[in-house]
């Protein structure tokens, strides 16, 4: 299978030649038009013909043409792979070195210091990828979503990647879905992607985007109406006079950030802007064939016409009215207009003063969002305005980087005191090495991230992260203060004028077309017969994996409860990331920070709890580690929305490693849930949410009847009272019979390889 840069011509035709067959089989089986998530799904379906399509109940076996995995969670995805025992990945995949560059001096400096401190991880993933024909992407080369859209995203393809924010290839009309890694191992070892068929929102933009108001908006005032859970188990589809209105880039921003609904994927219909997009990236072979089977790149005429009788659910939004907005803090749907952030600000007792300024990330770094946000501060620098707070500019990627400089925009940056940063995930993701404040330093930044849950960006849990658009990020830096309004108040410059700034100006592609900067993508060797893939016994870094135990075939029988999560509990509070990062590719040492940012619903405070060994209060990773080593089987429990957030299947593997067999919550997200079926352990929620309140600190619970484990039927559950009552509750599942097979195996990957083996 030869790997590319890019996405083969041939590929795509290969896409687009089923496209007549299966879309009519597909309005046959259900006998009506379809939306545009219905004719990608259908296209690739692994049976059209038999393959579920009840939204929101049938599991379905899809065939995505590609996997894309960034290098945190790749380490574990192919520490998987590797135990499969296959010559060679399935399908095109690639792995991208974005999110272990740390930020802390500026671009050159930081990636010189990830080159040297994470030589042994790169130089496995390098080799791995070598060894088993995957595409490999050199540290620089930019964020994986970037390069992704840049280079392989294609109208009316499907694919599946290792990090949530993997939606953002909707940009150009793909469904691109965030996995964990076990599920890259299924379509890497050539076994389909199973999936529950998703409902579908439909989100109708009218007018257009003018003054200040910016892509990000859009998704900023979705995520509003629709709150952090509110997409959960659902494709958002946007369509109407207002989408098309939009740049593929801004569609991009729209559709990355749909995981803070908890989405399984957006996407936008094929349009005009697509097609300069790609013709701007060098695709222009790819352009024409989406131009011959447009029809089939948007949702049928009937949709368009009626889109309440097939989606599940309409929202409009009127671009014309819509305002510049700011999220947060501490979650990303907490919204109000800008003019507003100043006085929220002063009665909620949050700190105006912004102490750093962010601009990047995978949501917002495209050659459009660095121009609208540049023309902010060519104009101050003009008018005599410098940052009055640190900014930090991050190039999405060295295509981005190499153009932006070559137009003059990291100059305008840098006059007004910016500083330029690696082409990296960075403070996004915890990668910041800050120390201009320490934890209980209360403190404001506003970025436009995606993501602004405590400890998010820096580790602390007294920043509060704000999220807004590119162009406001820099406005805000340049006042200094959230209590500035940029579209109608006035600045002092330094000679004691009152200046304003304009509306920003933003340039969809550049007019000299993209330059491609330092090439970062190796491909891999004809013969890898002689490619070596090392992992040293004594690394702290990686770990070769051993098989999780299969189910012993008895119930589980007054389990003790290490964790009982009060409120938001994201996967960065059950693993996160920053300086653990550096673990992601060992299983043992990574545990470490297991549930150390949940927060204790019996005393309220973070990362600790009772040991039920000897009473003793210890963090959560040490009890864990206790439990584990002296073979305690426990349960840990949730609240709503529980494991919302990143992808990483470490939320569910450090579990499992330390002895989780249950996690009982009021409600799971969507990828974490799926990557605890992945690992055997078995999640489920309360039938009646009230009984969260039932599970006392020195209870033990008893999960009977799974011998007799089948769809759709509830599990008996018994809470066992410390002082000898019980109470009988019932469970819920969302286990497909597959699924099921997964947890008495013991996991998904003892199944692949017990197949592969066979």
């Amino acid at each position: 299978m030869a790997v590319a840069a890019n996405t083969p011509i041939e590929l795509i035709h290969r896409v687009y030649g089923t496209l007549d067959e299966r879309l009519a089989v597909g309005r046959r089986r259900l006998g009506r038009a379809l939306t545009l998530a219905e004719k990608v799904l259908v296209n690739h379906l692994d049976d059209p013909e038999t393959g579920g399509l009840d939204r929101g109940v049938s599991y379905t076996d899809l065939r995505p043409d590609r996997v894309a995995m960034q290098d945190a969670t790749a380490q574990m995805a192919l520490l998987q792979f590797m135990t499969a025992g296959l010559p060679e990945v399935a399908v095109p995949s690639t792995v991208h070195c974005d999110h272990l560059i740390q930020a802390k001096e500026n671009g050159k400096v930081d990636l010189m210091a990830a080159l040297e401190g994470n030589s042994e991880v790169y130089d496995f993933l390098e080799s791995v990828s070598a060894k088993y024909g995957i595409g490999f992407w050199k540290p620089g080369s930019g964020i994986i979503h970037q390069v992704v859209l840049e280079q392989y995203a294609f109208p009316g393809g499907m694919m599946i990647g290792t990090d949530s924010h993997t939606p953002n290839a909707g940009g150009l009309g793909m469904i691109a879905i965030g996995v964990g890694g076990a599920d890259a191992v299924d379509v890497m070892t050539d076994f389909p992607f199973n999936i529950r068929w998703p409902k579908l929102i439909g989100v109708k933009l009218t007018g257009s985007l003018n003054g200040w108001t910016a892509p990000k908006d859009i998704i900023l005032e979705v995520a509003r109406i629709l709150t952090v859970k509110g997409g959960t188990g659902a494709i958002v589809e946007y369509f109407g006079p207002g989408a098309e209105s939009i740049s593929a880039t801004g569609k991009a921003t729209i559709c990355n950030m749909g995981a803070e609904i908890g989405a399984t994927t957006s996407l936008f219909g094929y349009d005009d802007a697509m097609a300069r997009y790609l013709k701007a990236t060098g695709r222009e072979e790819v352009a024409d064939a989406a131009n011959a089977v447009a029809h089939h790149l948007r949702a049928d005429d009937e949709v368009l016409a009626n889109p309440e009788a097939y989606y599940d659910q309409v929202i409009e939004i009127d671009l014309d009215t819509l305002e510049p907005l700011i999220n947060g803090p501490h979650t990303p749907d907490l919204s109000r207009p800008v003019s507003r952030v100043g006085a929220d600000a002063q009665l909620n007792g949050w700190p105006t003063t912004i102490s750093y300024a962010l601009v990047g990330s995978c949501t917002n770094s495209s050659y459009e969002d660095i121009t609208r946000a540049a023309s902010i501060a060519r104009e101050a620098a003009a008018k005599g305005l410098r940052c009055q707070t640190d900014l930090m500019i991050t190039p999405g990627s060295e295509q981005v980087r190499a153009t932006i400089e070559r137009d003059g925009l990291l100059a305008d940056f840098e006059r007004i005191g910016a500083t330029v940063l690696a082409n990296a995930c960075g403070p996004c993701i915890g990668q910041w090495s800050r120390s201009d404040v320490s934890e209980g330093d209360l403190n404001t930044i506003v970025t436009s991230y995606n993501r602004n849950f405590p400890k998010r960006n820096d580790g602390l849990s007294t920043t509060l992260a704000f999220v807004t658009s590119p162009e406001t990020v820099v406005a805000l830096a340049i006042a200094g203060s959230l209590d500035f309004n940029p579209l109608t108040d006035t600045l002092t410059n330094d000679a004691g004028e009152e200046v304003r700034l304009s509306v920003p100006v933003g340039v969809e592609l550049p007019d000299q077309g993209f330059t491609a900067g330092e090439s970062g993508f190796i491909a891999p060797p004809e013969d890898a017969s002689a490619v070596e893939v090392v992992v040293r016994p004594d690394s702290d870094r990686l770990q070769l994996l051993e098989p999780f135990a299969p189910w012993d075939g008895n119930d589980l029988v007054e389990l003790p409860v290490l964790m009982k999560a009060q409120g938001k509990c994201t996967t960065d509070h059950i693993s996160a990331a920053g300086p653990w990062l550096k673990y992601r590719g060992h299983l043992e040492n990574i545990s470490g920070n297991l549930f150390a940012g949940a927060v204790n619903a019996f005393t309220g405070e973070a990362g600790t709890g009772k040991d039920i060994t000897d009473g003793q209060t210890r963090p959560y990773p040490e009890i864990a580690k206790r439990y584990g080593e002296a073979g305690i089987r426990w349960i840990a429990i949730g609240d709503e929305n529980y494991g919302e957030g990143s992808s990483r299947e470490h939320a569910a593997m450090e579990p499992r490693f330390r002895g989780a067999a249950a996690v009982i919550t009021r409600s799971f997200a969507r990828i974490h849930e799926a990557n605890l079926k992945k690992q055997g352990v078995l999640p489920l929620t309360f039938a009646d949410p009230a009984d969260y309140e039932k599970v006392g600190e020195d209870d033990r619970i008893s999960i009977l009847g799974l011998a007799d484990l089948t769809p759709d039927a509830p599990v008996q559950g018994r809470i066992h009272h410390a002082d000898g009552a019980t109470t009988d509750i019932s469970l819920l599942h969302t286990m497909s019979p597959e699924q099921i097979e997964w947890f008495r195996a013991g996991s998904a990957l003892n199944i692949i390889r017990r197949n592969t083996a066979g």
